[in-house]
């Protein structure tokens, strides 16, 4: 590795086909057995690229942010770092380089190690959390306040103050292409408790990190415990009378419901169960929603990034440069990629892919015309709310196209109690998992 604290993280297939289309999948499961089957993990594959024709002029390449051209440039990039040493990547440059990338609706959010100017011509392309914020200054996002969601199963040494998370990585989170209210964060990551129920018991937290022993890593916990949410949520501290009336108190804090006041939109909203409960999160996923009433969201990443500054660089040293550590990619979508014209919204799903009756609430069908709406599973895949995709034509233009994101956990978010406090792998738990082990380091 170029750098000594770095790690090789990125989780990425690219597949060459017999039809001689190409795909890119990128994802969050390292390529081991556990990963793949008792563990949440979360996967984003581009449609099939073709050969570019060799009679016609190439595409023009776009820079524009969700483009496919420059996710192209990106992600051709992004390959080049591992040559910087040695050719290791050269075949597969030449040889993607010939598709056309320009069915792919989304931007590609990488990290590669070394150190890099904050300032860049067009045709290079920002690593980390510099690559995030040029990315999300063409992301409108809501006039209200909204809420972005960091889920990670990683939270790595960020210093005994909160200065590079909330000068650094959640300013740069915080970006939008037009003037927003700050947006509140959250932070979710499982205790020890929802680690021993999973499916794999104690054994799922061997994928899980964070350190919480040391008077140092004390004081960072301090400053991220106010962020902290569930995983699950539903241990035996949260079904007690007491701990229902504390979180159900938490929550109406955070829906502004005033008990002088029973309007219908200031209700606690009903819980949504993504199913992924006893599976232990590997994914990574960073989510900004419109409000804190989560029916909308504004954007979305996956990626294989931890909450680090390996991952996303350090704070700008004095010559303008971020220093970054680890090699990482993700994907990040939002619903304008697939406005085409018309209003979109991207909404969250659970248990599914794409949007269902359960997932638009009466708010959001009161933004919509009365022809069915419009919902977008996937870059390939747009079709109408009770219709077959041959209909989509003859609906009205003035319709909401409906964007599905699945979400991992589910909704409204349990915030952490006093006693609560996160997975430690290097920490002892002798208290029994549901298979009867315990945890010993």
């Amino acid at each position: 590795m170029p750098e000594m604290f770095g790690t090789h993280h990125s989780k990425m297939l690219i597949l060459f086909r017999h039809d001689s289309t190409a795909q890119v999948i990128i994802h969050t499961a390292n390529m081991i057995p556990f990963d793949w089957t008792n563990m949440t993990q979360a996967m984003w594959k581009s449609p099939l690229l073709p050969l570019l024709d060799s009679e016609k002029p190439n595409p023009l390449e776009s820079q524009q942010a969700g483009s496919g051209s420059k996710f192209k440039i990106d992600l051709l990039n992004y390959l080049r770092a591992y040559d910087t040493k040695r050719v290791v990547c050269k075949p597969l440059i030449e040889q993607l380089s010939k598709h056309d990338f320009s069915a792919i609706r989304a931007a590609l959010i990488a990290s590669a190690p070394g150190k890099q100017d904050i300032e860049l011509d067009s045709t290079e392309t920002a690593w980390g959390w510099a690559g995030l914020t040029n990315v999300l200054k063409s992301i409108p996002c809501s006039k209200t306040q909204s809420e972005i969601v960091v889920q990670i199963s990683s939270i790595a040494s960020l210093g005994p103050t909160d200065k590079w998370l909330n000068q650094t990585f959640f300013k740069a989170l915080s970006t939008s292409k037009y003037p927003s209210p700050k947006p509140k964060f959250k932070i979710i990551f499982p205790t020890a408790d929802e680690i021993r129920r999973s499916i794999n018991g104690y054994s799922s937290g061997s994928a899980i990190h964070t350190k919480i022993l040391t008077p140092a890593q004390g004081k960072q916990l301090a400053y991220l415990k106010p962020l902290l949410c569930h995983w699950a949520g539903d241990g035996a501290q949260h079904s007690s009378s007491s701990s229902q009336t504390s979180s159900t108190s938490e929550l109406a804090t955070s829906f502004n419901i005033s008990n002088t006041n029973s309007s219908p939109q200031e209700t606690i909203p009903p819980p949504q169960n993504a199913h992924r409960k006893r599976a232990a999160p590997h994914i990574k996923t960073y989510i900004c929603f419109s409000s804190s009433s989560h029916k909308t969201i504004d954007w979305m990443l996956v990626t294989s990034a931890n909450l680090s500054k390996q991952a996303w660089g350090e704070n700008t040293n004095t010559a303008g440069e971020v220093r970054i550590c680890s090699y990482e990619i993700g994907v990040m979508v939002w619903p304008e990629l697939w406005g085409e014209g018309k209003g979109a919204k991207m909404v969250p799903c659970f248990g599914r892919d794409t949007p269902s009756t359960p997932d638009v609430t009466p708010e959001l069908e009161s933004t919509v015309a009365d022809e069915s709406t419009g919902v977008a599973a996937g870059d390939n895949d747009v079709r109408k709310k009770g219709k077959e995709k041959e209909e989509i034509e003859n609906e009205s233009e003035n319709n909401t196209i409906l964007i599905g994101a699945r979400l991992p956990y589910d909704l409204p978010l349990i915030p952490y109690t006093r006693s609560d406090i996160p997975w430690c792998a290097s920490a002892s738990y002798t208290e029994p998992d549901w298979m009867g082990n315990t945890w010993k380091t």
